[in-house]
Protein backbone atom coordinates (compact mmCIF):
# COMPACT_ATOMS: atom_id res chain seq x y z
CA UNK A 1 0.00 0.00 0.00
CA UNK A 2 1.15 2.95 -1.06
CA UNK A 3 1.03 6.20 1.37
CA UNK A 4 1.37 9.91 1.21
CA UNK A 5 3.99 12.17 2.75
CA UNK A 6 2.12 14.94 5.07
CA UNK A 7 3.01 18.69 4.04
CA UNK A 8 3.04 21.57 6.19
CA UNK A 9 1.30 25.09 6.36
CA UNK A 10 2.35 28.17 8.88
CA UNK A 11 -0.83 28.59 11.20
CA UNK A 12 -1.52 30.08 14.28
CA UNK A 13 -3.84 28.79 16.52
CA UNK A 14 -5.82 31.92 18.50
CA UNK A 15 -9.07 32.13 20.62
CA UNK A 16 -10.98 35.08 19.89
CA UNK A 17 -13.90 36.11 21.98
CA UNK A 18 -15.74 32.83 23.15
CA UNK A 19 -14.42 31.25 19.86
CA UNK A 20 -11.09 29.34 18.84
CA UNK A 21 -9.66 29.00 14.97
CA UNK A 22 -6.95 28.11 12.70
CA UNK A 23 -5.85 31.59 11.25
CA UNK A 24 -3.36 31.63 7.78
CA UNK A 25 -1.80 33.85 6.02
CA UNK A 26 -3.14 33.47 2.61
CA UNK A 27 0.30 33.76 0.76
CA UNK A 28 1.53 30.66 3.02
CA UNK A 29 -1.36 28.28 1.89
CA UNK A 30 -0.41 25.62 -1.04
CA UNK A 31 -0.78 27.42 -3.59
CA UNK A 32 -3.31 25.51 -5.28
CA UNK A 33 -5.26 26.74 -2.04
CA UNK A 34 -4.68 30.32 -2.19
CA UNK A 35 -7.89 31.28 -4.23
CA UNK A 36 -11.47 30.28 -3.49
CA UNK A 37 -12.24 26.61 -5.00
CA UNK A 38 -12.27 23.00 -4.27
CA UNK A 39 -8.44 22.75 -3.23
CA UNK A 40 -8.68 25.64 -0.35
CA UNK A 41 -12.27 24.02 1.18
CA UNK A 42 -10.88 20.43 1.24
CA UNK A 43 -7.82 22.03 3.08
CA UNK A 44 -9.37 23.96 5.41
CA UNK A 45 -11.77 20.61 5.84
CA UNK A 46 -8.97 18.72 6.61
CA UNK A 47 -7.37 20.80 9.04
CA UNK A 48 -10.45 20.66 11.05
CA UNK A 49 -11.37 17.15 10.68
CA UNK A 50 -14.59 17.52 8.78
CA UNK A 51 -16.54 15.57 7.21
CA UNK A 52 -16.38 13.70 11.25
CA UNK A 53 -20.03 11.09 10.85
CA UNK A 54 -18.55 10.23 14.90
CA UNK A 55 -19.33 14.43 15.15
CA UNK A 56 -15.65 14.80 17.13
CA UNK A 57 -13.42 16.17 14.88
CA UNK A 58 -10.88 13.95 16.61
CA UNK A 59 -8.53 13.60 13.14
CA UNK A 60 -7.67 17.56 13.39
CA UNK A 61 -8.02 20.90 14.85
CA UNK A 62 -11.77 21.37 15.53
CA UNK A 63 -12.82 20.68 18.86
CA UNK A 64 -16.54 19.30 17.17
CA UNK A 65 -18.41 22.65 18.22
CA UNK A 66 -19.26 25.74 16.22
CA UNK A 67 -17.27 27.62 18.27
CA UNK A 68 -14.29 25.62 17.28
CA UNK A 69 -14.62 24.91 13.95
CA UNK A 70 -13.48 27.46 12.38
CA UNK A 71 -10.73 29.66 10.07
CA UNK A 72 -9.55 32.69 8.90
CA UNK A 73 -7.44 33.19 5.88
CA UNK A 74 -5.76 37.00 6.28
CA UNK A 75 -3.92 39.04 3.28
CA UNK A 76 -2.48 42.54 3.12
CA UNK A 77 -5.75 44.56 2.15
CA UNK A 78 -6.58 45.38 -1.48
CA UNK A 79 -8.55 47.95 -0.18
CA UNK A 80 -7.73 51.93 0.43
CA UNK A 81 -7.80 53.00 3.68
CA UNK A 82 -7.60 48.90 5.07
CA UNK A 83 -4.78 47.40 6.80
CA UNK A 84 -5.89 43.69 6.16
CA UNK A 85 -8.33 41.67 4.77
CA UNK A 86 -10.26 38.68 6.69
CA UNK A 87 -11.92 36.18 4.92
CA UNK A 88 -14.03 33.82 7.67
CA UNK A 89 -15.07 29.99 6.97
CA UNK A 90 -16.56 28.35 9.30
CA UNK A 91 -15.92 24.80 8.68
CA UNK A 92 -18.93 22.25 9.11
CA UNK A 93 -18.54 19.39 11.55
CA UNK A 94 -20.20 16.48 10.01
CA UNK A 95 -20.63 17.73 6.54
CA UNK A 96 -18.31 18.18 3.39
CA UNK A 97 -18.68 21.80 3.28
CA UNK A 98 -17.28 25.37 4.37
CA UNK A 99 -19.59 28.11 4.57
CA UNK A 100 -18.51 31.61 3.59
CA UNK A 101 -22.32 33.13 4.04
CA UNK A 102 -21.10 35.64 7.25
CA UNK A 103 -18.55 36.64 9.22
CA UNK A 104 -17.44 35.44 13.00
CA UNK A 105 -17.65 38.43 15.45
CA UNK A 106 -15.48 36.85 17.89
CA UNK A 107 -12.70 35.57 15.79
CA UNK A 108 -12.72 39.11 14.82
CA UNK A 109 -11.19 40.06 18.33
CA UNK A 110 -8.15 38.15 16.89
CA UNK A 111 -7.63 39.64 13.43
CA UNK A 112 -5.77 42.39 14.46
CA UNK A 113 -3.67 40.86 16.84
CA UNK A 114 -2.67 38.48 14.15
CA UNK A 115 -2.46 41.29 11.28
CA UNK A 116 0.15 43.68 13.61
CA UNK A 117 2.36 40.19 14.75
CA UNK A 118 2.20 39.00 11.07
CA UNK A 119 3.23 41.81 9.36
CA UNK A 120 0.18 42.64 7.60
CA UNK A 121 -0.22 46.28 9.08
CA UNK A 122 2.89 48.76 8.66
CA UNK A 123 5.06 49.21 10.83
CA UNK A 124 4.91 53.19 11.41
CA UNK A 125 0.74 52.07 12.25
CA UNK A 126 1.90 50.28 15.11
CA UNK A 127 2.89 52.59 18.36
CA UNK A 128 5.68 51.02 21.11
CA UNK A 129 2.96 51.47 23.81
CA UNK A 130 -0.40 52.77 23.95
CA UNK A 131 -2.93 51.22 21.03
CA UNK A 132 -3.15 50.45 17.25
CA UNK A 133 -6.15 50.86 15.48
CA UNK A 134 -6.05 48.05 12.89
CA UNK A 135 -8.17 48.69 9.91
CA UNK A 136 -10.21 45.44 8.63
CA UNK A 137 -11.88 44.86 5.48
CA UNK A 138 -14.49 41.32 6.29
CA UNK A 139 -14.30 40.18 2.70
CA UNK A 140 -17.44 37.96 3.69
CA UNK A 141 -19.44 40.58 4.14
CA UNK A 142 -17.67 43.27 2.60
CA UNK A 143 -17.74 46.03 5.72
CA UNK A 144 -15.01 47.62 7.77
CA UNK A 145 -14.51 46.70 11.25
CA UNK A 146 -11.87 49.02 13.30
CA UNK A 147 -10.05 46.74 15.94
CA UNK A 148 -8.19 48.35 19.20
CA UNK A 149 -5.20 46.49 19.54
CA UNK A 150 -3.22 47.10 23.08
CA UNK A 151 0.68 47.53 22.73
CA UNK A 152 3.37 47.15 24.87
CA UNK A 153 6.88 47.76 24.40
CA UNK A 154 6.35 47.63 20.61
CA UNK A 155 4.26 43.63 20.66
CA UNK A 156 0.76 42.81 20.93
CA UNK A 157 -0.52 42.34 24.56
CA UNK A 158 -2.72 39.34 25.52
CA UNK A 159 -2.88 39.37 28.85
CA UNK A 160 -4.62 41.74 31.33
CA UNK A 161 -7.50 41.90 33.70
CA UNK A 162 -10.44 42.20 31.15
CA UNK A 163 -12.80 39.82 32.21
CA UNK A 164 -15.39 38.10 29.36
CA UNK A 165 -18.48 35.61 30.10
CA UNK A 166 -17.58 32.48 28.49
CA UNK A 167 -14.15 32.69 28.88
CA UNK A 168 -12.22 31.47 31.72
CA UNK A 169 -8.98 33.15 32.31
CA UNK A 170 -8.85 37.57 31.76
CA UNK A 171 -6.86 38.82 29.01
CA UNK A 172 -6.19 41.93 27.61
CA UNK A 173 -9.05 44.53 25.94
CA UNK A 174 -9.77 44.22 22.70
CA UNK A 175 -12.83 46.90 21.63
CA UNK A 176 -13.90 46.23 18.12
CA UNK A 177 -16.62 48.87 15.87
CA UNK A 178 -18.25 46.92 13.56
CA UNK A 179 -19.07 49.74 10.79
CA UNK A 180 -22.35 49.59 9.00
CA UNK A 181 -22.82 46.61 10.07
CA UNK A 182 -26.14 45.28 7.88
CA UNK A 183 -24.53 41.95 6.52
CA UNK A 184 -24.08 42.37 2.87
CA UNK A 185 -26.59 44.18 0.30
CA UNK A 186 -30.03 45.62 0.89
CA UNK A 187 -32.08 46.49 3.65
CA UNK A 188 -31.49 46.17 7.51
CA UNK A 189 -34.92 44.60 7.77
CA UNK A 190 -35.20 42.76 4.47
CA UNK A 191 -38.55 42.08 4.36
CA UNK A 192 -39.75 45.42 5.13
CA UNK A 193 -41.34 44.98 8.54
CA UNK A 194 -39.79 45.17 12.12
CA UNK A 195 -42.17 42.23 12.95
CA UNK A 196 -43.42 39.71 10.80
CA UNK A 197 -45.75 36.86 10.90
CA UNK A 198 -43.35 33.62 9.73
CA UNK A 199 -45.29 30.38 9.40
CA UNK A 200 -43.51 27.09 9.54
CA UNK A 201 -45.35 24.90 7.88
CA UNK A 202 -45.89 21.28 10.20
CA UNK A 203 -44.75 23.82 13.49
CA UNK A 204 -46.44 26.48 14.27
CA UNK A 205 -46.58 30.94 13.01
CA UNK A 206 -44.64 32.67 15.16
CA UNK A 207 -43.70 36.45 15.99
CA UNK A 208 -40.58 37.28 14.29
CA UNK A 209 -37.74 40.07 14.14
CA UNK A 210 -35.38 39.10 11.12
CA UNK A 211 -32.52 41.40 10.98
CA UNK A 212 -29.56 41.79 8.87
CA UNK A 213 -27.13 43.41 11.23
CA UNK A 214 -23.58 41.55 12.23
CA UNK A 215 -25.23 38.63 10.40
CA UNK A 216 -28.72 38.01 9.46
CA UNK A 217 -30.62 36.83 12.63
CA UNK A 218 -34.34 35.41 13.07
CA UNK A 219 -35.37 36.57 16.55
CA UNK A 220 -38.64 35.10 18.31
CA UNK A 221 -39.88 35.30 21.60
CA UNK A 222 -38.88 32.65 23.94
CA UNK A 223 -42.62 31.94 25.68
CA UNK A 224 -43.67 31.37 21.89
CA UNK A 225 -41.94 28.51 21.37
CA UNK A 226 -42.47 27.45 25.02
CA UNK A 227 -39.14 28.42 26.33
CA UNK A 228 -38.39 30.98 29.09
CA UNK A 229 -35.20 32.76 27.80
CA UNK A 230 -32.63 31.07 30.46
CA UNK A 231 -32.36 27.65 28.78
CA UNK A 232 -28.19 26.13 29.00
CA UNK A 233 -26.84 24.17 26.32
CA UNK A 234 -28.31 20.79 28.25
CA UNK A 235 -31.67 22.00 27.96
CA UNK A 236 -31.98 22.07 24.21
CA UNK A 237 -29.01 20.09 22.70
CA UNK A 238 -29.93 16.95 23.45
CA UNK A 239 -32.97 17.13 22.25
CA UNK A 240 -33.39 15.90 18.90
CA UNK A 241 -36.85 17.28 18.41
CA UNK A 242 -36.60 20.29 19.43
CA UNK A 243 -32.97 21.16 17.73
CA UNK A 244 -34.69 20.01 14.32
CA UNK A 245 -37.81 22.29 15.24
CA UNK A 246 -35.60 25.31 15.36
CA UNK A 247 -33.45 24.14 12.16
CA UNK A 248 -36.69 24.06 10.19
CA UNK A 249 -38.05 27.90 11.72
CA UNK A 250 -34.53 28.62 10.18
CA UNK A 251 -34.82 27.32 7.17
CA UNK A 252 -38.55 28.96 6.46
CA UNK A 253 -37.31 32.49 7.71
CA UNK A 254 -33.90 32.16 5.50
CA UNK A 255 -36.38 32.04 2.79
CA UNK A 256 -38.89 34.94 4.03
CA UNK A 257 -35.68 37.00 4.23
CA UNK A 258 -34.31 36.47 0.41
CA UNK A 259 -31.24 34.63 1.50
CA UNK A 260 -32.13 31.43 -0.32
CA UNK A 261 -34.91 30.41 -2.72
CA UNK A 262 -35.95 27.16 -1.35
CA UNK A 263 -35.51 25.51 2.20
CA UNK A 264 -33.31 22.80 0.84
CA UNK A 265 -30.89 24.95 0.37
CA UNK A 266 -30.51 26.03 4.17
CA UNK A 267 -28.94 22.23 4.63
CA UNK A 268 -25.79 24.27 2.79
CA UNK A 269 -26.23 27.69 4.18
CA UNK A 270 -25.30 26.55 8.14
CA UNK A 271 -23.85 29.47 9.55
CA UNK A 272 -26.33 32.28 8.10
CA UNK A 273 -29.06 33.44 9.02
CA UNK A 274 -28.80 32.33 12.84
CA UNK A 275 -32.13 31.90 15.51
CA UNK A 276 -32.27 32.96 18.11
CA UNK A 277 -35.23 33.28 21.49
CA UNK A 278 -35.65 36.30 23.42
CA UNK A 279 -37.31 36.84 26.93
CA UNK A 280 -37.95 39.92 29.54
CA UNK A 281 -34.37 39.74 32.10
CA UNK A 282 -34.74 37.59 35.12
CA UNK A 283 -33.07 35.80 37.48
CA UNK A 284 -30.96 33.03 36.09
CA UNK A 285 -27.85 30.66 36.76
CA UNK A 286 -25.59 30.95 34.34
CA UNK A 287 -23.31 27.54 33.02
CA UNK A 288 -20.23 28.06 35.42
CA UNK A 289 -22.87 28.47 38.47
CA UNK A 290 -22.57 32.12 38.34
CA UNK A 291 -25.96 34.01 39.41
CA UNK A 292 -27.37 36.54 37.37
CA UNK A 293 -29.63 39.19 38.38
CA UNK A 294 -32.55 40.39 36.44
CA UNK A 295 -30.83 43.95 37.83
CA UNK A 296 -27.95 42.39 35.61
CA UNK A 297 -29.25 42.61 32.24
CA UNK A 298 -32.14 44.30 30.04
CA UNK A 299 -33.00 41.08 28.57
CA UNK A 300 -32.34 37.27 28.07
CA UNK A 301 -31.55 35.91 24.53
CA UNK A 302 -30.08 32.19 23.44
CA UNK A 303 -29.01 31.75 19.46
CA UNK A 304 -27.92 28.80 18.04
CA UNK A 305 -25.39 28.08 15.46
CA UNK A 306 -24.31 25.23 13.22
CA UNK A 307 -27.64 23.78 14.68
CA UNK A 308 -27.23 23.86 18.12
CA UNK A 309 -27.81 26.51 21.01
CA UNK A 310 -24.30 28.27 21.30
CA UNK A 311 -22.70 28.13 24.97
CA UNK A 312 -22.28 32.08 25.21
CA UNK A 313 -23.13 34.14 22.45
CA UNK A 314 -21.67 34.94 19.02
CA UNK A 315 -20.36 38.34 18.31
CA UNK A 316 -21.75 38.81 15.03
CA UNK A 317 -25.24 37.96 16.82
CA UNK A 318 -24.42 40.36 19.86
CA UNK A 319 -24.53 42.89 16.86
CA UNK A 320 -27.82 41.79 15.72
CA UNK A 321 -29.03 42.02 19.26
CA UNK A 322 -27.86 45.43 20.16
CA UNK A 323 -28.61 46.77 16.55
CA UNK A 324 -32.25 45.22 16.87
CA UNK A 325 -32.22 46.69 20.55
CA UNK A 326 -31.72 49.92 19.05
CA UNK A 327 -35.10 49.67 17.06
CA UNK A 328 -38.13 50.54 19.08
CA UNK A 329 -40.93 47.67 18.08
CA UNK A 330 -38.44 44.87 17.22
CA UNK A 331 -39.05 41.63 19.52
CA UNK A 332 -35.75 42.20 21.48
CA UNK A 333 -36.42 45.63 21.94
CA UNK A 334 -39.63 45.07 23.39
CA UNK A 335 -38.34 42.32 25.49
CA UNK A 336 -35.92 44.99 26.73
CA UNK A 337 -38.19 47.21 27.81
CA UNK A 338 -39.40 49.12 24.77
CA UNK A 339 -38.44 52.45 23.63
CA UNK A 340 -35.06 54.17 22.09
CA UNK A 341 -32.08 52.98 23.73
CA UNK A 342 -27.94 52.95 22.13
CA UNK A 343 -26.63 49.85 24.38
CA UNK A 344 -27.86 46.75 25.88
CA UNK A 345 -26.68 44.50 28.23
CA UNK A 346 -27.82 40.90 27.82
CA UNK A 347 -28.11 37.71 29.09
CA UNK A 348 -26.76 34.30 27.50
CA UNK A 349 -26.12 31.11 28.97
CA UNK A 350 -22.23 31.65 29.85
CA UNK A 351 -23.35 35.04 31.53
CA UNK A 352 -23.95 38.40 30.74
CA UNK A 353 -23.06 40.98 27.64
CA UNK A 354 -22.91 44.52 27.08
CA UNK A 355 -22.86 45.89 23.35
CA UNK A 356 -23.59 49.49 21.85
CA UNK A 357 -25.67 49.98 18.80
CA UNK A 358 -26.28 53.25 16.70
CA UNK A 359 -29.28 52.98 14.55
CA UNK A 360 -31.32 55.32 12.60
CA UNK A 361 -34.48 55.84 11.05
CA UNK A 362 -34.22 58.13 7.39
CA UNK A 363 -37.12 58.22 4.98
CA UNK A 364 -38.60 55.43 6.72
CA UNK A 365 -35.27 53.24 6.38
CA UNK A 366 -33.96 51.67 9.22
CA UNK A 367 -30.00 52.11 8.83
CA UNK A 368 -27.54 50.70 11.04
CA UNK A 369 -24.40 52.85 12.07
CA UNK A 370 -22.15 51.44 13.87
CA UNK A 371 -21.87 48.43 16.51
CA UNK A 372 -19.31 48.61 19.36
CA UNK A 373 -17.78 45.42 21.75
CA UNK A 374 -14.92 44.36 23.66
CA UNK A 375 -13.78 41.09 23.72
CA UNK A 376 -10.50 39.49 23.90
CA UNK A 377 -7.78 37.30 22.06
CA UNK A 378 -4.78 34.70 22.82
CA UNK A 379 -3.02 33.21 20.97
CA UNK A 380 -2.59 29.23 21.83
CA UNK A 381 -0.31 27.57 19.27
CA UNK A 382 1.59 28.77 16.30
CA UNK A 383 3.63 26.77 13.87
CA UNK A 384 2.99 24.57 11.17
CA UNK A 385 -0.59 22.27 10.70
CA UNK A 386 0.37 18.93 8.99
CA UNK A 387 -2.52 17.54 6.34
CA UNK A 388 -1.70 14.59 4.51
CA UNK A 389 -0.71 15.47 0.70
CA UNK A 390 -3.05 14.21 -1.46
CA UNK A 391 -5.90 16.62 0.90
CA UNK A 392 -6.37 18.40 -2.13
Amino acid sequence: MSSVPQIKVPATYIRGGTSKGVFFRREDLPEACQEPGEARDKLLMRVIGSPDPYGQQIDGMGGATSSTSKTVILDKSTQPDHDVDYLFGQVAINKAFVDWSGNCGNLTAAVGAFAISGGLVDADRIPENGICTVRIWQKNIQKTIIAHVPITNGEVQETGDFELDGVTFPAAEVVIEFMDPADGEGSMFPTGNLVDDLEVPGVGTFKATMINAGIPTIFVNAADIGYTGTELQKDINGNAEALARFETMRAYGAVKMGLIKDIEEAVARQHTPKIAFVAPATDYEASSGKQISVNDIDVCVRALSMGKLHHAMMGTASVAIATAAAVPGTLVNLAAGGGPRDAVTFGHPSGTLKVGAAAEELQGEWTAKKAVMSRSARVLMEGTVRVPGDTF
